[in-house]
């Protein structure tokens, strides 16, 4: 029996975040708005009803941005970017805080939906998806458009969706035509709408890979395809010459991968300024205690105990330093959680400025029962000096 050819797609939310807060502020459709910095920047009710909008040219500290609307990003204002340079580049942009618990909330509605129709789904991240739909009967474009309704049904959002034999030609073709999107393509295909693209529309060539290859005058994907694989692998060894040449020639024999088990769960946060363990005790105290909690928290709500928990910090000259303990039993408990969060704490030096704080759990395993929470895991920051 002859096998039927692979139909992959790639399912990305078309500017996520940013989407979802248009939906709580509908008068912001059209308009430039940025996600990101911190939360001081809620909007205010007025008396009339309206709500009045922090500006991006108001914002103060050293927040990054976490998306933009379309109409931002024609402005120049792209995620990752710090929100005081996005400030000089759209002053009158509007600028919203960031809201986590909402974007979890429209990225379950979005996934259930693509479910409903079919099982086949790789999670990969808050806002993508993959789909194996070649056991799935019906067209390939009625099953997109099936998808694509779905969704918006669902959430109130659009998505975008890329539709090829395999997943690396899938996450190129679902941003060839957002927002919005729908693209099908071949392998027929490849010479004419993929050779033309840069080389770092590839998932997997970072930037410092795109710049070796633009300094071998291998710009776009078609240069890549044509490059002598020798070259290659002179300037980025045998194993990812190999994979950069199938790349560019649309090579990927990768499965959808339905189930996987996260290795870690963490959050972190990036301060507005520089604090200082001890001048700063009781800030630091709240927001460790205030990510303790959010990763004890995911740990219950994805089923998960965790026997390894770890700090990272990030000092103000970019220096980071990480502890971790490994605990006698596996938990999920907020309290028990901080309390080792804590003693990593106690072993790392704490006499500069810090720029981030960060907690993780690792050496996971699957909770057979709920766990007892504590309700009240507070505490100082620990400053006690390293032991020995």
């Amino acid at each position: 029996m002859n096998t039927p050819p692979r139909r992959i797609a790639h399912l990305d939310m078309d500017a996520f975040y940013a989407s979802v807060e248009l939906l709580r502020y509908p008068e912001l459709r059209g308009l430039p708005v940025v996600i990101g910095g911190r939360g001081i920047h809620q909007p205010e009710r007025l008396a009339d009803g309206s709500r009045r909008f922090a500006r991006l040219r108001d914002y103060v500290g050293r927040g990054v941005v976490t998306t933009s609307t379309y109409e931002a990003r024609a402005l120049g204002v792209f995620s990752a970017m710090g929100v005081m340079k996005a400030a000089r580049l759209a002053p009158d942009a509007i600028l919203l805080p960031v809201d986590f618990d909402a974007y979890r909330h429209y990225s379950r509605l979005f996934k259930a939906a693509v479910a409903a129709i079919t099982p086949q789904i790789e999670d990969r991240g808050i806002d993508e998806i993959y789909i194996d739909l070649t056991d799935l009967p019906g067209a390939t474009l009625a099953l997109a458009q099936r998808i694509k309704q779905a969704v918006k049904h669902a959430t109130g959002l659009s998505c975008s969706i890329g539709i090829s034999p395999n997943k690396l030609l899938s996450k190129i073709c679902s941003d060839l035509d957002k927002p919005d999107g729908l693209t099908l393509l071949s392998r027929d295909d490849i010479p004419a709408r993929i050779w033309p693209l840069p080389v770092r529309k590839i998932n997997g060539i970072g930037p410092k890979a795109g710049e070796k290859l633009a300094a071998l005058g291998i710009a776009t994907i078609a240069d890549l395809a044509h490059a002598e694989p020798a070259l290659l692998q002179t300037h980025f060894g045998r194993s990812y010459a190999e994979w950069l040449h199938e790349a560019a020639h649309g090579i990927d024999e990768r499965p959808v991968v339905t189930h996987s088990e996260p290795k870690s769960i963490s959050r972190e946060t990036t301060f507005e300024r520089d604090l200082h363990p001890r001048h700063d005790r009781t800030i630091l105290s709240g927001i460790f205690t205030e990510l303790c909690v959010g990763v004890a928290g995911d740990l219950q709500r994805k089923g998960y105990l965790a026997r390894t928990i770890g700090i990272k910090l990030r000092f103000e000259d970019f220096r980071i330093v990480t502890r971790d303990l490994t605990l006698p039993d596996p938990t999920a408990d907020p309290a028990t959680i901080r309390r080792a969060a804590g003693e990593c704490l106690r072993r790392a030096p704490l006499e500069q400025k810090l720029r981030l704080l960060g907690v993780r759990a690792s050496a996971l395993s699957p909770s057979s029962a709920p766990q007892a929470a504590d309700e009240s895991p507070q505490g100082e920051l620990p400053l006690a000096a390293p032991a020995g």
